[in-house]
């Protein structure tokens, strides 16, 4: 595993693991959502996070967390490992209600500063119909790299992988 991506539902534990797993690895961590917001909430352009994900992308090492859909053109083709946290949607969204309540009017870590944690009935929506549209279009740009995914279904799931990780680094 040299060039890791971590891809999931909002909710679903992508940026945690990521910070992980990267410590574990000794890869460089880069997380999507850094890459694309600015302080203030203010997003990059589509060509600016295209341009920042095709850099990390051309190097030998790295893990990237994130969907971001419209980008992942640029990572799978180079990605060795996908990483896909596949959780049932109630658990995210427990879980993003867990977060908001957290990290309320601060900014996350995997965040950049000025953009603290807030309540947002739109993001809600977009997990609560994940299965519905997110999902599927995941789903087909996957295609091809199957060969490549680690679909964990369940937090079990993720301990008894990550343990297999850890004995097989010893």
């Amino acid at each position: 595993m040299r060039r890791v991506l971590v891809i999931g539902p909002c909710g679903s534990g992508k940026s945690t693991l990521a910070t992980m797993l990267a410590r574990r690895l000794g890869l460089p961590l880069f997380h999507i959502d850094q890459l694309n917001w600015k302080s203030g909430w203010v997003e990059s352009t589509k060509d600016e996070l295209r341009e920042k994900l095709r850099a990390i992308a051309v190097t030998d090492r790295w893990l990237i967390d994130g969907n971001y859909g419209g980008t992942l053109d640029e990572r799978l083709p180079r990605a060795d490992t996908i990483v896909y946290l596949d959780f049932p949607i109630w658990l995210c969204l427990w879980r993003l209600g867990r977060r908001i309540a957290t990290h309320r009017g601060r900014s996350r870590p995997d965040m950049p500063d000025g953009c603290p944690e807030r309540f947002d009935v739109s993001f809600f929506v977009y997990l609560l119909t994940w299965n519905l549209g997110p999902r599927p279009r995941t789903e087909a740009k996957l295609k091809g790299h199957e060969h490549k995914i680690i679909r964990l279904p369940n937090p079990k799931a993720l301990a008894a992988w990550l343990k297999r990780v850890e004995s097989s680094r010893s």
